[in-house]
């Protein structure tokens, strides 16, 4: 085969407001190693093409020739057909930013047809305080959406979601029969439109090799969909699959039916099995030299073939994100949760980036640690990453990012802020990181400078007991110290939540609900999510049960997908009855309602009392830090311009001023001549250049201890002192 023009696909359905980036990233390192490739993002034009005017036009006529069993809400719905197909067009423009004049009626005129999500929308609105007219109308429209989307998924496409795609099919699938026959059944009427995308798209971009990735199980139904019409049509095209779905479910198939759609599975990072897999194809490398691959064989057999001897591709070395190909301005912002946190996930162009390559804790018991995602940690140069930064606003004319590290290291986050302040790039950034203390307030406040506007991070169960015995890393004082630090500076806050680990009581599940409600009422986390814990295979708990006291009861590996571990946990409680009550009681505290509740109100059975301190996070909160003095070997970092000196002569000698011209306000800072020039001298030199790496104790070497009258150390807890560190002088 001559070099392969290669297709990759994303099949439904990640995100609406931007894209998945693994083929963006994909597509710059081949596209970096001379090949020829396109993408699409399938999940994006299905729902483009479904919610149109002709799309529900055919989807109300599919409805009224079959023979539904449909529900008040539905009935409904398809009486206002009518509104919907006038409505449907103007409100995909206005969620994609092209047409903001329609926010005024969607909020203040009846344009919207309403059905059930819409039903308690009296009560949203005044959650809403002063958020602008825009983005209440996001929400209203997002509502409008689901509304359509529920009609959908209760007719003409049962295993629609807009972000969990036939999810069911896949999640804890030790069997492919369920799949497989879904997949042999006659294409629905969502299908029918996939695959018509998918016609057009190979007839344009005529690919010898396609590349489904499948980050979620909710991804994997829509891409052996489109694997098997590509098959269908052209056998001699080759179809590959990767992703997170892979790399944590099927590490171990044996079923042949699955290669009937997929030629090669890889696992772990793509570009090094891809690259392989591409000089095989072109007769430069022998099948058995293939990196992480899954096949069937000539004997029907399946293969797993990872002798290559070639090095995994270097963290630095990957290339940049490619956007190219994917219609960046179709995307929508929708506005599921009105909670400014939370809303980050569905509201807002983001370039995904990554910081770092795995995860520098890895100890998480609960956690994939065994897997290369986390395992193999390694970053890239500060001055690289932001070089990817600049490469993709130019590409894409957006400056927000989210970087989608497992947790972004502290110290490569330090230094990506400084550089970019440095080359004064702004963008407007968040990411995933632990709450440990090396955030430090200083840290959080050149964070924020840098762009910084959120962090989310894990939590998880709020015990310190349990968070030992996860071994987490944090403690509940610490992850409050932390999140007060990042909220001081301007930076939102996310947690994630857990219940049901090992071991986990009643008791504890309670106090964990206490925590998180004085987090909340503290005002230091702005958000979370409860999620319920799972025993994976690749975790220690899922190698290790015993140690945890649980028993793993099932499921016995199958043919297919095998993570998802039954366990017996005969000293915990009954966790599955504790899920509605945590999940409404945080909903609630996200939005400020009911904050002073017992925590008895939340659920329909007894539950004691909290046996954790009313004040427990505010004590955590009154514990003193470390003086400046004690932090001589730390680095020295002014956020502020280099101010203007002026002297003074007065009765009792020269009198310095020091004028700062700032961002919001200027301000003075009076002291003496000597200490005046010293500081001038310092505070220039910081502005004026971030490669400098001043020590505190370097600075203490120079300071004019005779002339200025005290040592250093007094200097330290001056109000001069004191008044700088509050208007940005950082030790870092």
């Amino acid at each position: 085969m001559k070099s392969p023009h290669i297709l990759l696909i994303t099949p439904p359905l990640t995100q609406l407001n931007t894209p998945y980036p693994a083929t963006a990233y994909l597509k710059g390192f081949l596209g970096g190693r001379g090949y020829s490739v396109t993408q699409a993002d399938l999940g994006l034009e299905l729902v483009l093409k479904l919610f149109s005017k002709a799309g529900l036009q055919r989807v109300f006529a599919e409805i009224e020739q079959g023979a539904y069993s449909l529900s008040d809400n539905s009935r409904r719905m398809l009486r206002l057909q009518k509104s919907y197909l006038a409505t449907i067009e103007p409100v995909i423009k206005f969620l994609q930013n092209k047409d903001n004049t329609l926010a005024p009626r969607i909020c203040h005129s009846r344009f919207l047809p309403e059905a059930a999500r819409f039903d308690n929308v009296a009560d949203l609105e005044s959650a809403f305080g002063t958020m602008g007219l825009t983005d209440q109308a996001r929400h209203l429209a997002t509502l409008y959406l689901e509304d359509l989307g529920d009609l959908i998924k209760e007719t003409v496409g049962p295993q629609f979601g807009f972000s969990r795609y036939a999810e069911k099919l896949a999640m804890s699938a030790t069997s492919f029969e369920p799949l497989y026959e879904a997949l042999q059944a006659a294409p629905n009427l969502l299908d029918e439109m996939l695959l018509e995308l998918l016609d057009e798209l190979v007839a344009r971009t005529e690919p010898d090799v396609v590349g489904f990735t499948v980050p979620f199980p909710g991804n994997l139904y829509g891409a052996l969909r489109l694997a098997g019409r590509v098959k269908q049509q052209r056998p001699q095209v080759k179809t590959l699959m990767g992703g997170g779905y892979p790399n944590t479910e099927l590490r171990q198939i044996r079923e042949p039916r699955f290669f009937d759609y997929i030629d090669y599975l890889t696992l772990d990072d793509g570009e090094g099995p891809w690259l392989r897999l591409l000089e095989h194809l072109q007769g430069q490398r022998a099948q058995e030299d293939l990196q992480r691959t899954f096949l069937r064989d000539a004997q029907g057999q399946v293969q797993y073939l990872n002798a290559c001897r070639d090095a995994d591709i270097p963290h630095p070395e990957v290339g940049t994100p490619d956007y190219s190909d994917l219609p960046l301005t179709e995307y929508l912002s929708v506005i599921e949760v009105l909670n400014p946190m939370h809303r980050l996930w569905s509201d807002g162009r983001w370039n995904k980036l990554t910081v770092a390559h795995g995860c520098y804790w890895k100890r998480c018991s609960f956690c994939d640690v065994t897997l290369d995602y986390i395992s193999r940690y390694e970053t890239a140069p500060a001055t690289l990453l932001v070089d990817r930064i600049e490469q993709i606003v130019r590409q894409t004319g957006q400056t927000g990012f989210h970087f989608v590290d497992e947790a972004a290291p502290p110290l490569a986050l330090r230094d990506l802020a400084v550089e970019l302040l440095r080359r004064r790039v702004n963008i407007t950034w968040w990411g995933n990181i632990r709450f440990e203390k090396t955030f430090s307030p200083d840290l959080c406040r050149l964070l924020a400078a840098s762009g910084c506007i959120a962090v989310s991070g894990g939590l998880e169960v709020a015990s310190d007991r349990l968070l030992t015995l996860m071994e987490k890393g944090v403690t509940i004082a610490q992850v409050a110290r932390v999140t007060d630090g990042f909220t001081q500076a301007g930076i939102m806050v996310h947690a994630y939540l857990m219940y049901g680990f090992p071991t986990q009581t009643t008791q504890e599940t309670v106090d964990s609900l206490e925590v998180v409600r004085q987090l909340l009422a503290a005002g230091i986390v702005q958000s979370g999510y409860w999620h319920r814990f799972s025993m994976t295979a690749h975790s220690p708990v899922g190698k290790n049960p015993a140690k945890y006291k649980v028993a793993a009861i099932g499921p016995e590996p199958g043919d297919f997908a095998w993570n998802d571990l039954w366990h017996d946990d005969p000293t915990g409680t009954d966790h599955e009855q504790f899920g509605p009550g945590l999940a409404k009681a945080l909903y609630n505290y996200m939005h400020g309602v009911a904050l002073n509740e017992p925590l008895q109100f939340w659920f329909d059975f007894r539950v004691p009392r909290p046996t954790v301190p009313r004040q427990l996070i505010q004590q955590a909160l009154q514990t003193e830090s470390k003086p400046d003095s004690a932090k001589q070997n730390l680095r020295l970092f002014w956020l502020g311009n280099a101010p203007d000196l002026e002297i003074t002569e007065g009765k009792k000698g020269a009198r310095a001023t020091l004028t700062f011209y700032e961002q919001a306000e200027d301000f003075e800072v009076k002291t003496s001549d000597a200490i005046g020039q010293w500081l001038l001298e310092l505070l220039t030199k910081l502005a004026h250049d971030y490669e400098t790496k001043l020590l505190l104790k370097e600075a203490a070497a120079s300071f004019p201890v005779s002339a200025a009258g005290m040592s250093f150390e007094a200097f330290l807890t001056s109000p001069v002192w004191l008044l700088l560190r509050e208007k940005g002088l950082l030790i870092l």
